[in-house]
């Protein structure tokens, strides 16, 4: 049964405004969700001059992986810090990574790794806040994510919603990974389903069992017309001018064709699915691409476990490679359909993970001194930005921090630095008081 709702409620960004709740049978998860995504990024889209599109695909493990034993190995340092791992040549001449992920030390000349990062935090829930927006923690202000931060500026295009997340292992404990003060509207689209399942398919967008487009547009001419008696009993001409267009888009983006290929793995060959992995990672990693493709902003892919404490080699042998083949495979694959040019692709975690190697075979958090990896949108391939020390434990010289991972990404993405959002108290926020790592320009 299709059932659609109208609701009345004040927005909590802009008092008096209308926004709907929209269900669609078993489709509950949408309502909220795509009434505040449409909503924002018609807003966002209003307005704002045409320019060059760079979009983004953000990797997101979360727990800490370990620099030691994937992009900054130590095999110099002693047994306790070296690890159970050893090395091996990458196709930067003189630089070696771990010998689990040769597949990033294949596409070395791709990407660039940066290895002086601070992440000034040493604990999960801050980790997702801070690492994915650039900001400290402030009791008085979330802040948003890059994603949102996008969907704001850019809105949407091709009936796509702008940010999509993949999975949902972002830890919501101090809002990491949402819009924070931009409001819901800028929230990721969330896709839980697992692309690597046999019967993929994304709730929110699939129809229920008998709803056929055409009945769709039936129940929305009837909703229209109750929606009409219910403007002139409210009186509120003012507040509801809009919502025939996001009445209109939520309906286009239910019965969209390109929307609905985009989620359609099953389309992609045999052969392209094997390169990027049978795995949740990378068939993730294919679908952000193809979400890309189909006009998506920014998509973010996220990927669990690495909090290891303890069994910390063993573990990684079963998190490396996914990541190791999905990563590469994407860079590739972008590469290869010309889309690398206008696709940044970024990976990021928590922290690092201490140097030396604990009682219990593991490594514990560490934030002095991790990793992150860029690639796409002018990044120069087979750049090592800064050194650890020889256990691998501090910055040698110069260190970035994340609100310089933020700068970098806005700025590749066309983002002035100085940008400047008002918020619901009237504050004037501004975007970020980074500087881009200028070896990655």
């Amino acid at each position: 049964m299709l059932n659609l709702r109208p609701l009345w409620h004040a927005d909590c960004q802009s008092p008096g405004r209308r926004s709907f709740l929209l269900q669609v049978g078993a489709l509950g998860g949408l309502g909220l969700s795509l009434d505040g995504l449409l909503r924002g990024q018609a807003a966002a889209a209003d307005g704002k001059a045409t320019r060059r599109d760079i979009n983004c695909i953000l990797v997101w493990t979360r727990g800490g992986t370990s620099h030691h034993d994937t992009l900054d190995p130590k095999p110099d340092a002693r047994a306790e810090v070296r690890g159970e791992f050893g090395t091996v040549d990458t196709s930067i001449p003189g630089v070696r990574f771990s010998d689990h992920v040769p597949g990033f030390a294949g596409a070395a000349r791709d990407i660039a790794v940066v290895r002086n990062l601070n992440s000034i935090n040493g604990a999960h829930g801050s980790a997702d806040a801070i690492m994915l927006s650039g900001w400290q923690l402030n009791p008085a202000v979330t802040y948003p994510t890059y994603g949102s931060v996008i969907s704001r500026e850019r809105g949407h295009r091709r009936d796509m919603p702008a940010f999509v997340q993949l999975g949902n292992e972002v830890d919501r404990k101090f809002m990491g990974g949402t819009a924070g003060y931009l409001g819901i509207t800028h929230n990721p689209f969330e896709v839980f389903e697992d692309p690597n399942a046999e019967k993929f398919t994304v709730r929110d967008l699939t129809l229920p069992g008998g709803v056929s487009p055409k009945r769709v547009s039936l129940r929305r001419e009837a909703l229209a017309k109750l929606d009409t008696l219910q403007r002139g009993l409210a009186r509120r001409p003012e507040a509801l001018s809009a919502i025939d267009t996001y009445y209109r888009d939520a309906f286009r983006m239910i019965t969209s064709v390109n929307t609905q290929r985009a989620f359609q793995l099953e389309r992609e060959s045999a052969k392209t699915r094997d390169t990027y992995g049978r795995t949740t990672f990378g068939q993730s990693c294919l679908l952000a691409r193809r979400l890309i493709e189909s006009g998506s902003r920014f998509v973010t892919v996220t990927n669990a476990d690495w909090d290891t404490h303890d069994k910390n080699f063993s573990r990684l042998k079963q998190l490396l490679p996914p990541i190791d083949q999905g990563f590469p495979a994407l860079v590739a694959d972008l590469k290869e359909r010309g889309m690398l040019d206008t696709t940044l692709v970024v990976w990021l975690t928590d922290f690092g993970r201490t140097p030396k190697v604990n009682t219990a075979a593991g490594r514990d958090h560490w934030a002095s001194a991790g990793l992150a990896v860029f690639a796409g949108a002018g990044t120069p391939g087979g750049t090592i930005v800064g050194q650890t020390d020889a256990e691998g434990g501090h910055s040698v010289g110069e260190e970035y921090n994340p609100h310089d991972i933020a700068a970098t990404i806005y700025s590749k993405l066309g983002i002035p630095l100085l940008t400047t959002h008002v918020i619901g108290d009237g504050r004037p926020m501004r975007l970020c008081e980074g500087q881009p790592i200028r070896e990655l320009a």
